[in-house]
């Protein structure tokens, strides 16, 4: 899957080793490595599991459009399909299948 950053700061920070373990501290940045490799080894969102440890799931409210997966609790990776427009169901959900790339928008505890 395609992997694109929100915004340069993030992109600073996810994309530097030094920099992932002085933000998110060295337990984290592993974390946060293995999730990225395993999101972009996925073909698509329908291959990222939805049990845990990585836990990919939907978020709700205002929220909504995004998703995450776990990182060290209570943190997580969020992000959004990166598709104009986003593909949908005929129901209306997601077609994870055609979900093949993503926007890193955040990783905080949104709890």
């Amino acid at each position: 899957m395609e992997i694109v950053f929100g915004n340069r700061r993030l992109s600073r920070v996810l994309n530097s080793e030094a920099n992932l373990v002085e933000t998110y501290g060295p337990q984290n940045a592993k974390t946060i490595r293995v999730r990225l490799a395993f999101l972009a080894a996925a073909p698509s969102l329908k291959e990222v599991p939805r049990g845990k440890p990585t836990r990919c799931h939907e978020l709700r409210g205002n929220r909504t459009g995004q998703f995450a997966v776990d990182l060290k609790h209570p943190q997580r990776l969020v992000f959004v399909p990166a598709h104009n427009p986003v593909p949908h169901l005929a129901d209306g959900g997601y077609d994870l299948e055609r979900i093949t790339a993503i926007e890193i928008v955040a990783v905080e505890d949104y709890h």
